[in-house]
């Protein structure tokens, strides 16, 4: 039997931890258990002095399991933030992606794509449904999503701007992130105030100094409404794609690689 699987599952024992395979290219194929062998019937052991033997040999059973079926989307950037941060609402603004958009919570229920177009270069983007305090125990459904996160070269962050606390809720999300797996913690980040539209230009600059002097890197603003600073957060995230596939590319085939096309 053959099981066609989307590019990015990966398949787990039956303990739901052991990766078994992990498909990360296409028409990647693998050998998951093996057919059992067919036994020899009389006609095998028939003989010029036993026309008509009685005597067969029983076949060996094939391999049996159960397995686990796990998706993780392959995208170039994630969305993250808490629920509410704006996410959908970035997302149809730069892509034709159509996700749904209303004023409470929990409004994305399931990781949507989206192809986002910037400078001619193009790169998939995925809005992870929101997490919340304790997602990665269970809390809330955006723990059930982190997994895609892992695929992506470039965490993009929003943190609602006019939201009651800023520096607050761009910690909660990194905590999550980083107690889920420390592979995530070591991601590129784009640090993004969003809805920067409702706030006036001199608290954002507070609140970005309270994200650096709280360990954040560079904070860009953003409104999706009136699109200022939109652009410049998608030069950010493809550049530092960019950056990543340069690093996979070096840490795949070093002696490839010089300094000058590094440059």
């Amino acid at each position: 039997m053959v099981l066609k699987l989307p590019v990015g599952c990966q398949i787990l024992a039956d303990d739901g931890k052991t990766v078994l395979a992990d498909l990360t290219k296409e028409d990647q194929e693998i050998v998951l258990a093996s057919g059992g062998i067919g036994g020899k019937g009389n006609a095998f052991f028939k003989s010029s002095t036993n026309q008509a033997p009685r005597k067969t040999q029983p076949g060996e059973k094939g391999s049996e399991m159960w397995v686990w079926l796990r998706l993780k989307l392959i995208a170039d950037a994630g969305l993250l933030g808490l629920p509410n941060a704006g996410k959908s609402t970035f997302l149809s603004v730069v892509s034709a992606a159509r996700p749904k958009i209303a004023d409470y919570p929990f409004t994305t229920l399931h990781p949507n794509l989206g192809v986002v177009g910037i400078d001619g270069r193009e790169f998939v983007m995925a809005d992870i449904p929101g997490l919340i305090e304790g997602a990665h125990k269970g809390a809330g459904i955006g723990h059930r999503f982190l997994g895609h996160v892992e695929r992506c070269r470039v965490l993009l962050h929003l943190i609602d701007a006019s939201s009651y606390d800023p520096v607050k809720s761009w910690q909660i999300v990194r905590r999550e992130v980083e107690a889920y797996a420390d592979i995530l913690a070591d991601k590129p980040e784009v640090l993004v105030l969003s809805k920067c539209d409702t706030t006036p230009a001199d608290y954002l600059d507070e609140v970005r100094d309270a994200l650096q002097a709280a360990g954040a890197g560079t904070v860009l603003y953003m409104s999706s409404v009136s699109h200022d600073g939109v652009t410049a957060v998608l030069r950010a995230v493809a550049s530092l794609i960019e950056d990543s596939k340069v690093e996979a590319a070096q840490a795949a085939d070093p002696l490839s690689w010089t300094p000058h096309e590094q440059g």
